[in-house]
C-alpha cells in the first residue's frame, strides 16, 4: 500500500470513529457578515398584447413616442387608387377609407390600426353592413382568437368583449369578405404576428426597472446597499435559525426596487457596512440610453429622432427623418393598402401611398424630377409615366 492510499485509509477511520464517537453537533457560525445581493432570476415582462401596452406604450416614454410617431406618420400618409393604370380618384374603397364609421375619422381609424400592428403584430378588420351602410370597425387583438378549419388555416374568428361572444367568419354567407387579418412576419407563428416590442423586451425591462430602481433612491435618501456585520460584544455567533430569520426579514423588508436604500433598523451586535456601487459607478443614465437605443432600433425610429445622445449614425435631422419614411413608414403603408386594395376591390383595385404628398421625401421627388427634366431622350408621357402619373391625362 502506498503512502496516499495509508493516509486515505488512516482519514476514513478517525472518521468513522469520530460519528460512531459523537452525536450530531450543529455547526457554529462564526462572527461575519450577511451580503445582501439581488441572485434571483430576472424577472421578465409577459409577451402578451396587454402586457406590451401597460408596461409600453403607458408607462415607457420611448415606446410611447415610437408607437406615436409611427402610427401618426402612416395615418398622414394618403392613398391613391388605380384601376390598371388609370388613375380612380373616386373609388369606393377610397371613400370607405376616408370615412370608415360614423366614430373614427380616416386618420384616427388607421393610427389605431397602426397601433395595434406595433404592439401586438395583428390588426383585424371588421366589415360591416352594405351599401351606403357599408362600415369598417377595428378589433382589439387581445379579444380575438383565429378558428381554424379542418385542414388548419384560419376561417374565422372569436371575438369576446365582456360577456358577449360571437364568431366571425373570413367569409360571409353571401360570398362577401367581412374580416381582414393584417399580420407581421412571426417565425413560429402561422395565425399570429409578431409584435416589434417582443423583440426589445429586455431593453423595455431594463429601461423602466431603471427608472424604478432610480426612483426608489430618491425616496429613500439615496443610500447604497452594503452588508450587515454580526459581532456582539460578547463573542459568539448565530444560531442557524437566527441566521434564516435574518435573511429572511432582510428580503422581505429591503429586498426589491421598492425598497432601494430604505433605513435599516438595527438590533444589539449588528453593524451596516455599505459596500454597493454607487450610482454613478453603475451609471443608470446610459443604461437607460442604451436600452432607449434598442427600443427604437426594434421599431425602425433613428434614435435622433428620439433625441436619445450617443447616436450620429445620419448627418443631420433631415436625412434620418428620411430614412424613417423609407425604411419603417412607407413600408407598413404600402403592405396595408395593398392589403385593404385586396379585401376591398373588385377586378385590377390597386391602392398605393401618395409619396409625392410627404413632405420628408420632397427632396427625393425634387431631385428626380430635375433629372427628368434633363433626359431629352423621353417624351413628356414617358416622363410623366416615369414619375407615377401615368400618361396623358
Amino acid at each position: 500500500m502506498n503512502q496516499t492510499s495509508k493516509w486515505l485509509a488512516r482519514a476514513f477511520e478517525r472518521g468513522r470513529t469520530s460519528r460512531a464517537v459523537k452525536p450530531y453537533e450543529a455547526k457554529a457560525w462564526p462572527t461575519g457578515f450577511i451580503a445582501m445581493h439581488g441572485a434571483a432570476a430576472a424577472s421578465w415582462t409577459p409577451a402578451s398584447y396587454g402586457a406590451l401596452s401597460r408596461e409600453g406604450f403607458m408607462r415607457n416614454p420611448v415606446v410611447h413616442r415610437c408607437v406615436r410617431m409611427i402610427a401618426e406618420a402612416g395615418a398622414a400618409v394618403p392613398w391613391l387608387a388605380y384601376e390598371g393604370d388609370r388613375e380612380a380618384p373616386d373609388s369606393p374603397a377610397l371613400a370607405l377609407v376616408a370615412r370608415p364609421n360614423m366614430r373614427d375619422s380616416r386618420a384616427g381609424f388607421l393610427e389605431t390600426l397602426y397601433g395595434h400592428l406595433l404592439l401586438s403584430g395583428d390588426a383585424f378588420v371588421e366589415r360591416a353592413g352594405e351599401g351606403d351602410g357599408e362600415a369598417l370597425y377595428l378589433l382589439r387583438p387581445d379579444r380575438v382568437s383565429v378558428v381554424t378549419g379542418p385542414d388548419g388555416w384560419p376561417v374565422a374568428v372569436d371575438h369576446q368583449a365582456g360577456a358577449t361572444k360571437r364568431r366571425i367568419p373570413f367569409e360571409g354567407e353571401d360570398g362577401a369578405q367581412r374580416l381582414l387579418h393584417l399580420s407581421l412576419f412571426h417565425p413560429l407563428d402561422d395565425l399570429r404576428g409578431f409584435a416589434p416590442l417582443e423583440a426589445a423586451l429586455m431593453a423595455l425591462d431594463i429601461h423602466n426597472a431603471a427608472g424604478a430602481w432610480n426612483k426608489a433612491l430618491l425616496d429613500n435618501a439615496a443610500r447604497p446597499s452594503g452588508a450587515l456585520v454580526y459581532a456582539p460584544a460578547e463573542g459568539g455567533s448565530l444560531a442557524p435559525e437566527q441566521f434564516e430569520r435574518l435573511k429572511q426579514e432582510l428580503n422581505e423588508e429591503y429586498g426589491g426596487a421598492a425598497n432601494a436604500g430604505r433605513p435599516m433598523l438595527l438590533e444589539g451586535g449588528l453593524d451596516w457596512k455599505a459596500m454597493g456601487l454607487t450610482p454613478k459607478d453603475m451609471d443608470f443614465v446610459e443604461a437607460k440610453h442604451a436600452a432607449s437605443r434598442d427600443i427604437a432600433l426594434a421599431f425602425g425610429v433613428p434614435p435622433m429622432l428620439l433625441g436619445i445622445p450617443g447616436d450620429n449614425t445620419y448627418a443631420n435631422y433631415r436625412e434620418a427623418n428620411r430614412a424613417f419614411y423609407r425604411l419603417t413608414v412607407l413600408p407598413m403603408v404600402a403592405r396595408t393598402a395593398d392589403a385593404f386594395a385586396r379585401w376591398l376591390g373588385q377586378g385590377s383595385l390597386r391602392l398605393a401611398p401618395d409619396i409625392d404628398a410627404i413632405e420628408a421625401l420632397s427632396s427625393e421627388r425634387d431631385a428626380l424630377w430635375a433629372r427628368l427634366e434633363r433626359a431629352s431622350f423621353l417624351s413628356d408621357d414617358e416622363k410623366r409615366e416615369a414619375v407615377g402619373y401615368g400618361g396623358k391625362g
